[in-house]
């Protein structure tokens, strides 16, 4: 912590010796319609000195007296530039030209929505993030956007990463990267692992809340996030960029551009490597990745090539704390005083005696992906979007399966010979049926397809139609590389081989007409087919084909300038997935999702407001349980709801200081439930849906004494909830409150360097205890008297107390 002192002890210093007298140049930063533009940058070219947009498009820079020239950065071929007079004072707006748009915004146009699209949404841009961007994964960067729940497995950000919008977990999370679904087709998740340090070639993104728009993947049933990666840049750079913090945590990167080449050729890319050991012992991971693009753009052509991928090692930390586990296993069971205690890889001797934890109980896996996208501008109404993707992974979960511990401790059969496919034995006249050994669980999958869009723009009117075609081909099998007996086995046999196949095709049609002007009607329109073929011992054999419609309508009422009002109503309907599968046999699920909002915008003050109900039919809510590597299980609970009130605001409070409040009031009920209790089927009336806290809040103070430097504290509140569906006692979750403090303070240098930016980043600074994620599970024994009683257990995922990041930006 010296060397946090010391850091910031410094930054004061630096601040307080600038003092220049100089002129304020502000304004807001708009587009096309006259929206403010968030995130852009504005820079002084005599000085070099700059600024960001605000969440409502505001700038303001303090410059000498005199001729002076301001640049404008943004998605765009060239910068906007504008050279004014200062003798006081000045205020100078901004607005986006015909000209000026920049065909990046094509790649996500089809899918992403502004402040006229009766759809309820929040953006973060690389800009925002950035001060924060220390290796830590993007969920996590989330964090504090409205309704946003974060967890990790490692407890400290790094590794295995979740996150959960409005109650809803990440499997119902739609993800885009550049319009291309990134969920996995088979178990809908998003492992975030898979793509470390991501955020650093990510431009911005847009988080759909509830049904939001039509879009690639499978459909959103909490919401829809959309990422889209660096823009082409004109200017050549080069970055370096490293951080160290808690736990052994350091992450390196480089990122570079070779800048537009003969006016339409450019060339960036970045690597990047993460390290950490983790809170939860043994929660290690080595993670790397990179990131590859190729651009040629002119007037009206856009054509991107890309290529990036990741490969991580983790040490599973999936199996979180659970008390009764861990103390049937001989350890102490008391989450206060063993909190960080990962039980992983126990390894035991015949007699049950305690030896150790195997050293590569991992998750080792590759994803690569590619993308080629083609956008034209036919010309100032016409456009069109065409891509096509391809996603290569490979990997497996490393086990060592300890027979005493699976025996005594879990009751499960893996370690029995029969599990494998073998014949018991005898040896020195004892017949064998159990042993310990090494697995590894493979995963052999290819994801490919295509996406396609266009679109007619003029005055009063904006009409798209697109959709997409994948295919998901999967293999998922199971081989021995050790075990304690030499059985009849032969080398890379597979003691389970099964394989998936997947096809989705949707096709859609959007249409917003401003019907005057100050109404304006939204209509959108998809058809989705899904066809889903399996086999597996787990799934048994699944030879399933749906057809969606879901269609989607809304309004959005201009009161005034700063003023509107929006409603609109939105269908969405899902398949199961692999889990469901296994977990029995699942009904595809419905949702009508209605949502209600006022959007309130003016250059120091933005506000947001809504109110949404959605209503689910055969919703596939969280049991609580996990399956054996951690993922969730699932269930249709017929008829639930949630209606919440959701509310974020940006205030600027004078030139040097800004505040970002947010929250979200719920209620999510599953209607009329029941279940079996102690042998019989109970009706529980109207229970609380899983893993739905009915109050989260957040808060952004930042305080910018000048322009090269800010200082946020950062708050987040998530109040109780339940692990089940049952409302148990036992099954509850804590509320938590904690708070983070980040510094930036950035460098200008007229020398080699163009600028050095200082980042730190004090995580949970009063060095709360608390647990944001967890699992509940029941289980029926046998009473004496042959009567059934259900008892139960809860797992949790402690994280992290006090802990920071530190990290420094050298650009080129």
């Amino acid at each position: 912590m010296k060397f946090l002192f010391a850091f910031i002890s410094f930054l004061l210093f630096s601040v307080s010796s600038i003092n220049a007298q100089e002129f304020k140049v502000s304004g807001v930063f708009t587009d096309q319609e006259n929206i403010p533009l968030p995130g852009a940058t504005v820079l002084h070219k005599e000085s070099g000195n700059g600024t960001q947009t605000d969440a409502d498009g505001y700038y303001e820079l303090m410059v000498p007296e005199g001729k002076q020239t301001l640049s404008f950065n943004f998605s765009a071929q060239q910068p906007i530039v504008k050279t004014i007079q200062v003798t006081e004072n000045t205020t100078l707006n901004v607005q986006i030209a015909e000209e000026d748009v920049m065909l990046d915004e094509v790649l996500v146009s089809a899918i992403r929505v502004n402040a006229d699209t009766p759809v309820t949404f929040s953006n973060l841009t690389a800009e925002e993030m950035a001060p924060r961007n220390l290796g830590q994964d993007i969920p996590i960067l989330m964090n504090y956007m409205p309704s946003v729940v974060t967890t990790s497995d490692a407890g400290a950000g790094v590794g295995y990463t979740g996150i959960r919008v409005r109650g809803s977990d990440a499997t119902r999370v739609n993800v885009t990267i550049n319009g291309i679904p990134y969920n996995d087709a088979e178990s809908h998740g998003t492992f975030w692992v898979n793509m470390p340090d991501f955020a650093s070639s990510t431009e911005s993104l847009q988080l759909q809340r509830g049904v939001g728009t039509s879009t690639n993947g499978a459909g959103a049933f909490g919401a829809s996030l959309n990422l889209l990666t660096d823009a082409v840049s004109k200017d050549p750079y080069a970055e370096i960029s490293s951080s160290i913090g808690s736990f052994d945590t350091r992450r390196a990167n480089i990122k570079f551009s070779t800048g537009m080449l003969n006016d339409h050729i450019e060339v960036s890319g970045r690597l990047s490597r993460i390290k950490s050991d983790g809170y939860i012992d043994r929660a290690s991971s080595d993670l790397e990745s990179y990131f590859l693009q190729g651009a040629y753009t002119d007037e009206n052509t856009l054509i991107k090539a890309l290529v990036f991928g990741g490969h991580e090692i983790t040490y599973q930390s999936w199996f979180g704390f659970d008390s009764a586990t861990i103390a049937a296993s001989g350890f102490d069971g008391n989450i206060e005083t063993n909190r960080r205690f990962n039980i992983a890889g126990v390894k035991y001797d015949d007699e049950g005696n305690f030896e150790g934890f195997y050293d590569n109980q991992v998750d080792d896996y590759k994803q690569d992906h590619f993308q080629l996208h083609w956008n034209e501008r036919l010309n100032n109404n016409w456009s069109t979007n065409l891509a096509i993707h391809y996603t290569h992974g490979r990997g497996f979960f490393e086990e060592y399966v300890d027979d005493w511990y699976y025996t005594n401790v879990l009751f499960s059969g893996d370690s029995q010979l029969s599990f494998l496919g073998l014949d018991n034995f005898t040896l020195n006249g004892e017949e064998i049926s159990s042993m310990d050994y090494i697995r590894r669980r493979w995963l052999d999958n290819d994801f490919y397809g295509t996406t396609f869009s266009v679109e007619y723009q003029k005055e009063n009117m904006e009409f798209i139609a697109g959709g997409a075609w994948n295919q998901y081909e999967g293999d998922h099998f199971g081989e021995v590389i050790w075990a304690r007996y030499a059985t009849d086995s032969e080398i890379r046999d597979r003691y389970y081989d099964d394989t998936s196949n997947k096809t989705d095709f949707n096709t859609y049609a959007k249409l917003t007409y401003d019907f005057t002007e100050k109404l304006s009607l939204y209509g959108d329109l998809q058809y989705r087919r899904v066809t889903y073929k399996a086999n597996g011992n787990e799934t048994g054999l699944v030879d399933d084909e749906f057809n969606f419609f879901n269609p989607k309508a809304g309004v959005t009422f201009r009161l005034n300038d700063d003023n509107r009002l929006y409603f609109s109503y939105a269908r969405a309907n899902r398949e199961p997935n692999r889990n469901d599968y296994e977990s029995g046999d699942p009904e595809p699920e419905t949702l009508n999702d209605f949502e209600l909002g006022w959007r309130y915008a003016t250059p120091k003050v933005k506000i947001n407001a809504n109110t949404y109900y959605m209503r689910y039919k055969n919703q596939l809510v969280l049991t609580g349980e996990l399956n054996d590597v951690g993922a969730p299980l699932r269930e249709n609970v017929g008829d639930s709801y949630r209606l919440g009130l959701e509310v974020d605001a940006t205030l600027l409070l004078g030139d040097q200081f800004f505040i970002q409040p947010n929250f979200a009031l719920s209620t999510n009920k599953n209607i009329d439930f029941v279940t079996q209790i102690d042998g019989e089927l109970q009706e529980l009336g109207n229970t609380n849906i899983s893993y739905s806290p009915n109050f989260i809040a957040g808060n952004n103070f930042t305080y910018m004494p000048t322009e090269n430097f800010q200082v946020s504290f950062l708050s987040k509140y998530v109040s109780e909830q339940y692990l089940g569906n049952i409302d148990a006692e036992s099954s509850k979750l804590s509320d938590y409150f904690v708070n983070d403090l980040n510094l930036q303070y950035t460098l200008k240098t007229n020398s080699f360097f163009k600028s050095i930016v200082f980042s730190g980043l004090v995580n949970n600074i009063f060095d709360v205890d608390y647990i944001s994620n967890g699992y509940y599970y029941t289980f029926d024994v046998t009473n004496d008297d042959n009567s059934i009683s259900t008892l139960d257990g809860a797992g949790y995922y402690p994280q992290a107390g006090i802990n920071f990041l530190v990290g420094a930006t050298v650009t080129f």
